[in-house]
């Protein structure tokens, strides 16, 4: 994470005239990324998903989320990283999600 030099925002990935760099999405402020924050980031031009799904997951570094001992429905291994998202209205619980960290499917627990 990032936050903008000028307003204190957060910054997010873009990219501009092709090159991948981080804006701030309040003020403007942009810079290009450097070869060692390019790692750091991935821009997808185009998420799309079909009408019957209900969530779109963006893919990041998994290895930085906090571990739980879940186990998982498709391999049976008993470990998980885990994740929380507000997917509904605000007075509703979140939903946590699951993902082993051994075959890599990703479930969620309402």
């Amino acid at each position: 994470m990032e936050f903008c030099p000028d307003c204190g925002s957060l910054m997010m990935p873009s990219k501009k005239d092709g090159e991948t760099v981080i804006i701030c999405k309040k003020c403007g402020f942009c810079r290009s990324l450097n070869s060692d924050d390019k790692s750091k980031y991935v821009v997808k031009e185009k998420i799309s998903h079909s009408p019957k799904e209900k969530l779109v997951v963006i893919e990041d570094k998994v290895d930085t989320l906090p571990k739980t001992k879940e186990e998982c429905p498709k391999c049976k291994n008993m470990e998980a990283y885990w994740w929380e998202l507000q997917t509904r209205s605000g007075d509703e619980p979140s939903t946590k999600f699951y993902r082993c960290t051994k075959c890599g499917h990703t479930w969620r627990e309402y």
